[in-house]
């Protein structure tokens, strides 16, 4: 009798202490079993002239500087475009995680615009798995600049933009960026110009070292249509981001003059085979508005 009673007070201390240790152990597998969202698929919420599916967290702002020198055939009496300059800042705001708005001013075409982005997937491994990223952007741009064309009111200042962003990290080095498009246009200057344009942008992102990544961008326009004489030209892009702590620094080649999407998608005029190629940079500045 004497050892049942020890054999059952042996049950009763220990097992407390069997059964949390399988208690941890079953938390350290479900926390094991977690999903790894992938982080940094891009440096910078611009592959180099579009979006890319990066966006501040919430309660961050972000400040941004994009900058577009003239074209490089312009010679030695334009300084190789360094004589010309044509800016565009905005602010960028994330009230939620996965949600951001933006407003912006461009001195091409002294145009307003507006941007809203959210993040429908993100990337992720372990108990959930999701291969890509996927994002959507709406965004308006209103052309302020004065002409004396007939008949012109302000609702042929406006052009939209409706976006999709599929992107996949497929190693700590290489990320790829998929972006149909669509484009509509209030006014367009003359009847064999579209109104509605689609494109499909090709980005992608390869990692030099900590802090240096080559990018490269290309977008393929259904409609190059342009004013009476002028053919457009597809959009394409080559540049570095160079990550200095708070800031991310891009510089790029480009043949677009304009930074925002309903204009270079319809408005990009220089040949890289002629040297009709703009130097120019991103500069943003993140801020974090929580206490």
């Amino acid at each position: 009798m004497r050892t049942l009673y020890i054999y059952l007070l042996t049950i009763i201390v220990f097992t407390p202490f069997a059964l949390a240790q399988d208690a941890d152990a079953l938390l350290d597998e479900m926390m094991s079993e977690q999903s790894d969202i992938t982080s940094a698929t891009f440096k910078a919420s611009r592959v180099i002239l579009g979006h890319s599916i990066e966006q501040a967290k919430k309660g961050e702002m972000e400040f941004r500087i994009s900058h577009r020198f003239g074209q490089l055939n312009g010679g030695g009496y334009e300084l190789w475009g360094l004589d010309q300059a044509w800016i565009h800042f905005s602010l960028e705001y994330s009230p939620i995680d996965r949600l951001t708005f933006g407003l912006g001013r461009s001195n091409y075409q002294k145009t307003f615009d507006g941007y809203a982005k959210y993040a429908i997937l993100q990337q992720q491994s372990g108990r959930r798995t999701i291969p890509i990223s996927l994002s959507v952007v709406g965004s308006a741009e209103y052309k302020t600049i004065k002409n004396d064309i007939p008949d012109f009111n302000n609702s042929h200042r406006l052009a939209y933009v409706a976006q999709a962003l599929v992107a996949r990290k497929f190693n700590d080095n290489l990320s790829l960026q998929l972006s149909p498009t669509f484009v509509h246009r209030n006014y367009v200057e003359s009847s064999e110009m579209a109104n509605d344009v689609y494109a499909v942008g090709f980005g992608g992102r390869y990692k030099l070292s900590k802090r240096i990544s080559l990018n490269a961008e290309f977008f393929w326009v259904n409609d190059l249509t342009g004013p009476e004489g002028v053919t457009n030209q597809y959009p394409l892009s080559l540049g570095f981001d160079l990550e200095t702590g708070g800031h991310v620094f891009q510089i790029m080649l480009t043949n677009s003059l304009p930074m925002r999407e309903a204009a270079f998608l319809t408005e990009t005029r220089g040949k890289w085979s002629d040297g009709g190629i703009h130097l120019g940079f991103n500069i943003s500045r993140m801020f974090s508005l929580h206490n």
